[in-house]
């Protein structure tokens, strides 16, 4: 897989990985607590097809931590990477709190955005929809080993795996990428409902739903669909909230076909 890349982004140093390739750029924005690695098997997958791109969002992987961590600030990252690539309009996908920013990137800049896949994001982000802020505020600094990070972390969670994507090994021990604090205010500024800016835009959109999911119940992702034109709603039954690994192959067959149809339709309009 290819190394990361740096790029300074309104005043932030930002990583993220160009899949490179041919074809049209997917954008892809993984959700809180994720990297940018996260999406290299559905880059694999849609290799020759599709250039994925994959942002380590503000406070996440190796891009820098602090600041503003409201959706808006997100997207407004999402688009000054778009506008660096010279790759606009792009398709995005974005996994979680990723999806949250890819609606809002959408509806802020249309322009710049060629197709949107929102994977088990919902719109009703908050209590008792679901529940939108995971306390991770006392989960250790640093850790004598990868294994006791990994127990300290499953005090709270039943599987810390997705979480230990992000950890390393620091001069004082082990540690994860994001800070703790950083994703506390990030989440509770992602609280709240966002059934405007989902509608807001117009692009073909397609809207996964793990079948197992604890973020975007049934009946809300078919309001979604209802209320949004242009949008396909896909259930991956089975499937837990991080669908692409739960079910990689199936996600990647899902995300690919509907942009070789969206792009294919846009393209004869």
């Amino acid at each position: 897989m290819p190394e990361p890349s740096f790029v300074r982004l309104r005043g932030r140093r930002f990583a993220y990985v160009d899949h490179g390739g041919p074809g049209p750029v997917l954008l892809a924005l993984h959700g809180h607590f994720g990297r940018a690695t996260l999406f290299d098997p559905l880059a694999e997958a849609l290799h020759g097809r599709y250039r994925v791109v994959a942002l380590d969002q503000r406070g996440h992987g190796l891009s820098e931590n602090g600041g503003d961590f409201a959706p808006e600030e997100y997207a407004e990252d999402a688009a000054a990477f778009l506008r660096r690539l010279e790759s606009a309009p792009a398709a995005v996908v974005g996994h979680s709190m990723g999806g949250a920013v890819a609606y809002f990137l959408a509806a802020r800049h249309p322009a710049l955005v060629s197709a949107l896949v929102v994977a088990d994001m919902t719109t009703r982000n908050h209590e008792p929809e679901t529940r939108p802020v995971l306390d991770v505020s006392a989960w250790p600094h640093r850790a004598g080993s990868r294994a006791l990070l990994r127990s300290a972390i499953e005090a709270d969670v039943p599987d810390a795996s997705y979480f230990l994507d992000s950890a390393v090994e620091f001069d004082d021990g082990w540690g994860l990428l994001f800070d703790t604090a950083d994703m506390m205010a990030s989440q509770r500024a992602l609280v709240g409902d966002f059934g405007e800016v989902w509608a807001a835009s117009r692009q073909p959109a397609l809207l996964l739903r793990a079948g197992e999911s604890f973020v975007l119940t049934g009946e809300t992702a078919r309001l979604m669909a209802r209320t949004r034109p242009r949008t396909e709603l896909v259930e991956l039954p089975g499937c837990g909230h991080w669908l692409h690994a739960d079910a990689p192959r199936t996600f990647a067959e899902s995300v690919g076909s509907f942009l070789d149809r969206a792009l294919r339709a846009d393209a004869h309009d």
